[in-house]
């Protein structure tokens, strides 16, 4: 039987590679989007093409209650959940000072609840068979950006969460792991003028922006034998941006 994997925000450009990596790999692949649903449905049509099962599933991660009850809707369509990528997120930038609590809960009902409530409901469809799950955190989660400081804040929740709850299901024989990317060219550098894109780039000693893929690679690579004895880490994709 095929693997299965959940993606959260997989309508997006981080998701939408990541999928592709896991489907061209064998999985079954659940795709969880919010408002993106042409984008959804486009990947699971590309998916198919490629002789790939795919599902979509709409979910607003805000809500904790719904979020914890996706891993039911999945595993019932599927039989089973293998991995999850927590990869979903809203980003928000302003000055610090400017913070309202509504900004305050959109980052962390989304960035951090969001998280917590889909593997606490997937987490009981690994037991007894073991599972992987990966967080997709932020290269300002582990030194922290100015003007970013909520989404900061949020992306550093994520490592403390992937951390301790390693520790928790590690006897479940489920693994968790947190990816800290760094400037990934993907529409959220769309705020960007070019000239500040490449001063991200000389500021890389790789001399690029990552890419999608990147992200990709290293999610399937964590939720594979050659992974199995990785849990509890916070690995930088980054290209030396922090060191």
């Amino acid at each position: 039987m095929n693997k299965v994997v959940l993606i959260t925000g997989a309508s997006g450009g981080i998701g939408k590679e990541i999928a592709i990596s896991f489907g061209r790999a064998g999985y079954k692949v659940a795709l969880c989007y919010n408002k993106n649903s042409d984008g959804a449905e486009k990947l699971k049509e590309l998916l198919a093409l490629n002789d790939i099962e795919a599902e979509t599933f709409f979910c607003d991660l805000s809500d904790f209650s719904r979020a914890k009850k996706l891993g039911e809707a999945v595993a019932k369509r599927f039989g089973r959940i293998d991995a999850l990528i927590n990869n979903a997120g809203v980003e928000h930038y302003s000055i610090f000072t400017d913070t309202e609590e509504k900004d305050y809960r959109e980052v962390f009902d989304v960035n951090v609840g969001g998280a917590l409530a889909v593997s606490a409901g997937v987490i009981p469809f690994m037991l007894g068979r073991g599972g992987s799950i990966v967080n997709i955190s932020s290269v300002w989660g582990v030194c922290g950006g100015s003007g970013e400081v909520l989404y900061s804040a949020s992306k550093a929740a994520l490592i403390g969460f992937t951390k301790a709850l390693a520790k928790e299901v590690a006897g479940s024989k489920i693994r968790v792991n947190c990816i800290a990317p760094g400037a990934i060219d993907t529409p959220m550098l769309d705020r960007f003028s070019e000239e500040e894109k490449n001063e991200i780039i000389n500021s890389t000693p790789l001399g690029r922006l990552g890419s999608g893929q990147d992200v990709a690679d290293l999610s399937l690579f964590l939720c594979s034998h050659s992974a199995d004895f990785i849990t509890g880490q916070v690995i930088g994709s980054n290209g030396g941006f922090q060191i």
